[in-house]
């Protein structure tokens, strides 16, 4: 990786909430960084520290004790005012959140929501402000857009509210855009339309693009890199290519052996046994060993370090011996892409 197609570099990111007087760590020193118009995709069970993380992107994490670096074009963000960070946030970096419903205003209209942000961020005309915002409409597939600047969200079907808030995101051409499980509440169909939308913003505008899903078969439609969440950590990182071909880590081999098959029949479906750690209540070891059923002494003991084993290609697990899996009779990659 170039240092100079580096867009946002984020290191060793640390996140505790307060709760009567004492400290839960939710995010252990992540380190991780993004190109220039690459989409780096992030996955994992809920409550690994996925939202939370992007949240601390637009300096929206208010009521947290955040610590580490996050660089965003050489500035640390951490240490911008809000009124600094009010420049930023949706004109540098924009964010499509998880339920529109929840982030459109349902008392002003679309147009007013839409045209504020311009205002916010440039010097513009109403009329302008007005034109752009139904470019932006007509670009994300909405016909009609002009009447639809009229409307409220309550009037849109969900497919339309959440392209609503892609054109939003996009209003000020971001070169760093989060998508938070941005389809998650909608239909196959809907959800198909919206990641080749997102593709074609990514592909014809250049906008970088942080995916945070649980689903893996967007993550091989969308992504170029992925990067496996587990209670706060980073546990593998690399090329989709790569982590989809030879997974390292069992947690995400675990994951791969639970996606359903098209191509064969199974009797029942693979789950990690287990649960995810309640945040805090693991110390100094391997967060993944109490489920992992290849445990060995020392991941009792200690925590594994995040090593390279092959250009692109990071992974956190004593296994990992050398650059090679050391016998680890998890799923192969043979049975990887079956599941897939």
């Amino acid at each position: 990786m170039k240092e100079q197609e580096v867009l946002l570099e984020v290191k060793k990111l640390s996140i505790a909430f307060r709760q009567k007087k004492q400290r839960v760590p939710i995010v252990h020193h992540i380190s991780f960084s993004i190109q220039k118009g690459e989409t780096l995709g992030i996955v994992g069970e809920s409550g690994c520290g996925k939202s939370i993380t992007s949240m601390s992107l637009m300096g929206l994490n208010h009521q947290t004790e955040t610590t580490g670096d996050i660089q965003f074009e050489g500035q640390n963000l951490l240490t911008l005012s809000e009124k600094q960070w009010r420049k930023v946030r949706g004109n540098d970096i924009s964010m499509i959140f998880q339920e529109p419903m929840t982030s459109l205003n349902p008392l002003m209209t679309i147009g007013k929501q839409m045209t504020e942000a311009l205002f916010t961020h440039q010097t513009i005309s109403p009329k302008e402000a007005k034109t752009n915002a139904i470019h932006l409409l007509q670009t994300v597939g909405l016909k009609q857009a002009e009447s639809l600047l009229k409307k409220y969200p309550h009037e849109l079907s969900g497919g339309m509210r959440q392209r609503v808030m892609i054109a939003m995101a996009m209003l000020c051409h971001p070169k760093l855009m989060i998508a938070d499980e941005p389809t998650t509440a909608l239909d196959v169909t809907i959800q198909a339309q919206i990641l080749r939308l997102l593709k074609k913003l990514n592909e014809e505008m250049n906008t970088a693009i942080l995916f945070i899903t649980h689903d893996l078969g967007v993550v091989r439609q969308i992504c170029q890199r992925v990067m496996i969440m587990y209670a706060g950590r980073i546990v593998e990182e690399g090329t989709v290519d790569r982590i989809f071909q030879k997974p390292q880590h069992p947690y995400t081999k675990g994951l791969f052996a639970s996606v359903p098959s098209f191509k064969e029949k199974k009797e029942k479906l693979v789950s990690i046994s287990g649960h995810v750690p309640k945040p805090g209540t693991i110390q100094a070891c391997c967060q993944f060993a109490p489920r992992c059923p290849y445990q060995m002494p020392q991941c009792l003991e200690k925590e594994p370090p995040l090593q390279s084993i092959e250009p692109e290609h990071r992974v956190a697990c004593f296994l990992m011996k050398g650059g090679e899996n050391t016998d680890s009779p998890t799923t192969t990659s043979e049975s990887t892409d079956k599941a897939l």
